[in-house]
């Protein structure tokens, strides 16, 4: 095992541990992949290269949701155009946007009634997730607060194929499971299940059998599990379809008859793979083989073919596939990152697709896919001008190999003229989750570092998702052990391309991505010179105290309990560590956060600044989990690179 000795663990040293055991008891098993030369990496010229102004990034629009019209002549868009994330509407054949909704508060999770009158939304308080359903009429007009229930979150909605009933997903603030419902056009809730353990959560998947049933997920708060389930509307009574201890199941979609499931799996491989579930029958027809994780989407409207999403690595790639043959087809889509959107993809009439397509030299736009023809064009331009492929730094995957020897693969994003002389910055960049990953699309900071001299690195450190099961796992119950050795890995990496000084080293992140900038300085502070953390953890046990009930449960999937694991929560709370730092820190946090409540900045901000340290905490009023308002998004941009100029480009002392 991997894991460092509890009493190694409880020492809290000034650098990282060395593995207790040998590398090669201790490696992960990954997908094979060849290991990058970090000499390989190279700045390359450009005269035209020019500093990217941090409020140009900051305007870059955002997509929160998008849905079709009921004739497919329009496209329903929530983004952040006016600096609120709002619902607009352009047609599909290309026009100026026209503005539904006017609110301070951000709207998302977009869905069409069937007779073309409504555009549902979600709509939360400042930030704090509790959405309630509204609904505003497509030609405009006054949005309606159809639920309205400040202890209830209601969110994923499903239109039925006919009689104006919509699925969604509700979960009391007082619980942490998540339940099944369908709400009448009137705003009325009627529950379909009644979970009780509060790790468990549902989501509708299809209505099938003309809207008298559906298919479901009951998904395990860690993702580790996930189980079908078909659902009667009439009465909730519900059969469970496929199922089997921590092993996932995930529908994508269905056949409109209920027949045909599309199924994402681990089974038997502990790396998710695409097939397909007859019901009847009860076997399977899977995909050819791929080391990759990969996802069954959606089926096309004609219920031939199913679109299938492939994360190689750290870029994706969508596929079509022939139902009958199973033979796929790649999407002429650009690299980067693909990923199918709304609820419903696919227009009315069943011939275009909605994908969002990101590349780090391209941020975020929807994209229209003709299946008919092969092509694709841009439904949206949301980058300001200054943000294009001539201007923005270029990325490149790299992988290496971290202290015991389990590959770990990373973003790198380089500026441009740099000369390979040691003398240059970097930031190191975790994500958060921990169960996600960095992908190799439009980064807000690996441009707004890169384009200023910082060479980044995005690193996916066990724990992360993509990998397999095993790897998602490494981290159990040792949070800031082995991924921090994963992430001081990667500055190691670009330490020894040659470009960088290891003393002009930051560390950023936020959520996970926070906890780990914390435990880095705090168990490691001689490797990182500053640090900029948002909305981080510093401590486990009042985590669990203050945040909302479903975040405790994936705590608990993560390192247990506070009684159960005393010591445990000893060995993976920065707390423990934090009086080692030396790096200037600054934190940046939402008031209203559910899932990393405020305590947990001001916990970190009274003891560094106790001790003496250089240490800087700001809060937005009216935020979350991550920042929605413009003035925030730009501020928030600003301080952070403030802070890595102030403290990395200066020369350090040797």
């Amino acid at each position: 095992m991997r894991f460092l000795t509890l009493t190694a663990l409880l020492l809290g040293s000034a650098s990282v541990l060395a593995p207790a055991i040998s590398p090669a008891s201790a490696q992960v098993k990954t997908p094979d992949r060849p290991v990058t030369d970090p000499k390989s990496l190279s700045s390359p010229e450009n005269p035209a290269a020019a500093t990217i102004p941090v409020e140009d990034i900051g305007i870059t629009r955002s997509i929160g949701g998008v849905a079709w019209s009921a004739d497919g002549t329009a496209i329903y868009i929530a983004t952040n155009l006016t600096g609120r994330t709002n619902i607009w509407r352009t047609d599909t054949a290309g026009s100026w946007p026209v503005q539904l909704t006017q609110s301070n508060e951000s709207q998302r999770g977009l869905a069409t009634s069937r007779d073309g009158k409504w555009v549902y939304f979600e709509q939360d308080k400042g930030g704090d997730e509790y959405t309630d359903i509204f609904r505003v009429p497509t030609s405009g007009g006054a949005p309606v607060n159809l639920t309205n229930t400040p202890d209830r979150q209601e969110s994923s909605l499903l239109v039925a194929p006919q009689g104006g009933m919509i699925a969604l997903v509700t979960k009391l603030k007082s619980e942490g499971q998540s339940n099944l419902a369908v709400m009448d056009a009137d705003g009325k809730i009627r529950a379909l299940t009644a979970e009780q353990d509060p790790q468990f959560g549902w989501s509708p998947v299809a209505w099938i059998e003309n809207g008298t049933a559906l298919i479901a997920n009951r998904e395990r708060i860690d993702s580790a599990a996930s189980e079908v389930w078909r659902i009667a509307v009439a009465d909730g009574s519900a059969t469970r379809l496929l199922a089997k201890p921590d092993t996932i199941y995930s529908a994508g979609d269905a056949t409109q008859d209920g027949k045909t499931i599309a199924v994402s799996s681990n089974e038997g491989t502990g790396q998710l793979h695409a097939g397909l579930y007859d019901v009847s029958a009860k076997s399977w027809r899977w995909l050819k083989p791929t080391p990759w994780e990969q996802n069954s989407v959606a089926f096309t409207r004609d219920g031939k073919a199913l679109i299938v999403r492939t994360a190689a690595d750290t870029r994706t790639a969508l596929s079509r596939v022939d139902v009958a043959t199973l033979a796929e087809t790649p999407l002429a889509l650009p690299p980067g990152v693909n990923s199918v959107t709304g609820a419903e993809p696919f227009s009315p009439d069943g011939r275009l697709l909605m994908v969002i397509h990101s590349g780090a030299d391209s941020p975020s736009d929807l994209t229209l896919f003709d299946l008919a023809s092969g092509t694709s064009r841009p439904a949206t331009q949301m980058a300001m001008a200054s943000l294009g492929p001539a201007s923005l730094p270029r990325s490149r995957e790299v992988v290496y190999k971290s202290f015991d020897g389990t590959l770990i693969s990373a973003v790198v994003t380089m500026p441009y003229n740099l000369r390979r002389d040691g003398q240059n910055p970097a930031i190191v960049l975790p994500h958060g989750g921990p169960t996600g990953q960095a992908v190799d699309g439009f980064s807000r900071y690996a441009a707004a570092f890169a384009s200023r001299g910082y060479i980044t690195i995005q690193p996916n450190f066990r724990g992360s998702t993509g990998y397999g099961k095993a790897f998602q796992a490494a981290n159990f119950k040792d949070l800031g052990g082995g991924d921090l050795k994963d992430t001081i890995a990667a500055k190691q990496f670009l330490v020894a391309s040659g470009y960088v000084d290891p003393k002009r080293v930051g560390i950023f992140g936020g959520s996970y991505g926070g906890f780990m900038t914390l435990m880095a300085i705090g168990r490691a502070p001689d490797e990182f010179a500053a640090a900029v953390q948002w909305f981080g953890i510093i401590n486990w046990r009042t985590m669990y105290r203050d945040q909302d009930a479903l975040l405790k449960a994936y705590q608990r999937t993560l390192i247990g309990t506070p009684e159960a694991d005393p010591k445990v929560y000893d060995a993976v709370s920065p707390l423990t560590y934090i009086r080692a730092a030396k790096a200037p820190l600054l934190t940046i946090q939402g008031e209203n956060d559910i899932r990393v409540p405020r305590g947990q900045a001001q916990e970190v901000n009274d003891i560094l600044k106790a001790k003496g340290n250089v240490v800087e905490t700001i809060f937005y009023p009216d935020e979350g989990h991550g920042f929605t308002k413009r003035e925030h998004q730009i501020d928030s941009l600003q301080r952070t690179v403030a802070w890595f100029d102030t403290y990395l480009k200066a020369a350090p002392a040797r």
